[in-house]
């Protein structure tokens, strides 16, 4: 009865395999979009409030105006500039490093670009450093890079840039013997040891992070403004890549071949001088590279500090919107560029050229060499010896061609373009410039404040929203908060505007080799190139405005976001786009389903790289009507009584960019999990 009364079980086993899904869907669901819909509600209610609050608590600061805060950095200054030479710390510290720095600047220029005080003329003249260069050249790479050197340097002379160019040369190489002689050492031990490592990585973040004019400021203050303060902040600038370089070279140096030196007796002093540097030589001339190529951009930015060289040049033309003159001697900055860095790009491949060409060329290379030597020899005698071969003959009638037919080109585009970039540049500023910076500037600076803690810590985390907070404390501290809110503005915008060209584009090289080798040498001549030079065109076609500033940093920063995020693109398993493929997945499909939401981390970087690289061409934007703190940081250079805002203003630009790359790192690594 009890049996006939049961009934089969109802399969239930099945039940809570099918439950967990059920259950687990929503709260997967929840966890992709709940991080969206905070960001939404957030934005959400500071519309509402802009709205009922708008034009109150903002900390607007007039341009003249000064805080208690700029009095007193302005009183320092005043005070050091007094008290200069009878302070023990400057007398016999920072006095000493000055004058050792300006005489190895001063050592330089008069060998290859200023007379000497018993010469009318440089120890070395064009002829020769044209011998040496093209000598240099071919002993350390091969003859296709002697060649380009020798017509490098005699172009300069064609554009009757010789003397400025020198004056340039001079400045980064006396920039980058500082730098190297504490970035190799400093980068093998960070490389050898993990606890060097973790303390120098803060520093070295911070010295990349921190905007390339922002340097200046507070060494000027220190070193006083000429050669000293520029070289030591290309120094600043320089160094980091070489130290990270040196230390990636020396890490990965095989154990192996270390541990079986060590079993051979080798000492640690042996093993690093006959294993690890010689095994990383190669990598560690790519940090000298990278080096070269960094001190050659800040040589040029450093002219704001007085510093001699093609910079000058360049800055005094685009105070007087001479875009001839200026795109001339940008031009002579992008040569120099590229034979700095095909020479030691050149340098990093010779061993293992001189390896695959074989041993019985070596004795001739040899001979060669000697023979070179003598010839150089010849020349450096000559250029010493003789006007013809000091001064470089002709009035540079090409720079003159070259200036007059910018001019030209300026003029038709300004005739003939003048509606279509009008109309680019109106759009842009009145339909997303304006209303963003109108969110930002005129809404209750504890509004912004408390936005930019909440997005930081729903994007980065609670550290990034801590240090969001403590960024935008002092931001406030500064007295510059509406320039703030103005320079984030446009940074944004830059940004938004990099981040829509990187993905295009990115995309397009990640999905195409031929696409990549069209794209990839305009790309790395566009990172070669100093900022300055993007300037000089956009300058001209339109005006001193705050859009000019937003294209040059556009230009500036695009292609690094470029280049991560066609990375990311490519690194996509070929599998899975055959799988999408093989689903009937199209084109577009394949690539907003499955190739952009697998790059999200390169997607991310990218965007913290643009923020960094947009942020460092703000106080270059000042120069052509930015406004900001960009143009608090140049007016700080020019007047003495506005030396304190401007010096906040470079402080309230770090502090952006520490805000922002913090957050946007944070992002990346929880994206990356």
């Amino acid at each position: 009865m009890t049996v006939a009364m049961e009934k089969p079980p109802t399969p239930e086993p099945p039940q809570p395999a099918d439950a967990v899904p059920e259950a687990a869907a929503p709260v997967a669901a929840v966890r992709r979009v709940s991080r969206r819909m905070v960001v939404g509600a957030i934005v959400v209610v500071w519309l509402v409030l802009f709205a009922v609050l708008r034009g109150t608590n903002t900390l607007t600061l007039a341009a003249a105006d000064l805080t208690g805060l700029h009095r007193w950095l302005n009183d320092v200054n005043d005070s050091i500039g007094a008290n200069r030479n009878s302070n023990p710390l400057f007398l016999y510290f920072f006095n000493e490093i000055r004058l050792v720095i300006d005489n190895l600047v001063t050592l330089v220029q008069h060998l290859i670009s200023q007379p000497s005080d018993t010469r009318p003329l440089p120890q070395i003249g064009w002829l020769g450093v044209v011998g040496i260069a093209g000598f240099v050249s071919w002993a350390v790479g091969n003859w296709r890079v002697a060649l380009l050197t020798v017509a490098g340097f005699t172009f300069f002379g064609l554009q009757g840039l010789w003397q400025e160019s020198m004056d340039t040369l001079a400045l980064t190489l006396s920039a980058v013997f500082v730098a190297l002689l504490f970035a190799i050492p400093l980068g093998v031990w960070v490389g050898l040891s993990d606890r060097v490592n973790r303390i120098m990585t803060p520093f070295l973040d911070f010295m990349q992070t921190m905007p390339t004019m922002v340097y200046l400021a507070p060494l000027t203050l220190i070193f006083l403004i000429g050669g000293a303060s520029a070289t030591i902040a290309t120094v600043i600038y320089a160094a980091p890549p070489a130290i990270r370089i040196t230390a990636h070279a020396i890490r990965s140096v095989p154990e192996t071949t270390v541990e079986a030196a060590d079993s051979l007796g080798a000492t640690r002093w042996q093993s690093l001088l006959k294993v690890l540097l010689p095994m990383s030589k190669r990598t560690v001339v790519m940090g000298v590279n990278q080096t070269i190529m960094a001190a050659l951009a800040m040589a040029t930015v450093a002219a704001l500090i007085d510093a001699p060289g093609l910079g000058r040049t360049v800055v005094q033309a685009l105070q007087s919107l001479d875009v001839g003159t200026a795109f001339n001697a940008g031009l002579a900055i992008v040569v120099m560029a590229i034979v700095l860095d095909r020479v030691t790009t050149a340098a990093s491949g010779r061993a293992e050229a001189a390896r695959r060409s074989g041993g019985r060329l070596l004795a001739r290379r040899r001979q060669l060499v000697v023979a070179g030597a003598v010839v150089t020899a010849v020349l450096v005698y000559l250029s010493h010896t003789y006007v013809w071969a000091a001064e470089f003959p002709g009035a540079g009638s090409a720079g003159s061609n070259i200036a007059s037919a910018a001019d030209d080109v300026t003029t038709w585009a300004q005739d003939n373009l003048s509606g279509l970039t009008n109309a680019l540049r109106d759009a842009l500023t009145n339909g997303l410039l304006n209303p963003f910076q109108s969110l930002l500037t005129d809404s209750p600076w504890w509004l912004v404040g408390a936005v930019l803690i909440a997005l930081g810590v729903v994007l980065g985390g609670w550290t990034a929203g801590i240090t969001t907070a403590v960024c935008v404390g002092l931001l406030i501290g500064t007295g510059l908060w509406s320039d703030a809110m103005t320079t984030l503005a446009s940074t944004v915008v830059a940004t938004l505007l990099v981040m829509l060209l990187g993905i295009v584009f990115g995309v397009w090289m990640g999905r195409s080799m031929l696409v990549d080798r069209v794209l990839r040498p305009s790309l790395d001549a566009a990172q070669v190139m100093p900022p300055f030079v993007y300037l000089v065109p956009f300058l001209a076609l339109f005006g001193a405005t705050r859009f000019t500033a937003i294209v040059a940093a556009v230009v500036y920063a695009v292609p690094v976001a470029i280049k991560i995020i066609a990375d990311g693109v490519r690194a996509v398993p070929a599998t899975t786009v055959e799988a999408a493929t093989s689903a009937g997945c199209n084109t577009w499909q394949i690539i907003t389903k499955v190739q952009l939401p697998m790059s999200r981390s390169a997607l991310t970087l990218a965007t913290n790289q643009g923020l960094i690289y947009v942020l460092s061409m703000v106080v270059m934007g000042g120069l052509v009507g930015a406004g900001a703190l960009g143009y608090d940081v140049v007016a700080g250079f020019s007047q003495s009584e506005l030396y304190g805002k401007g010096l906040a203003a470079g402080f309230a630009i770090v502090l952006l960019g520490v805000m922002f790359d913090r957050i946007t790192q944070a992002a990346a690594r929880r994206t990356s999990a």
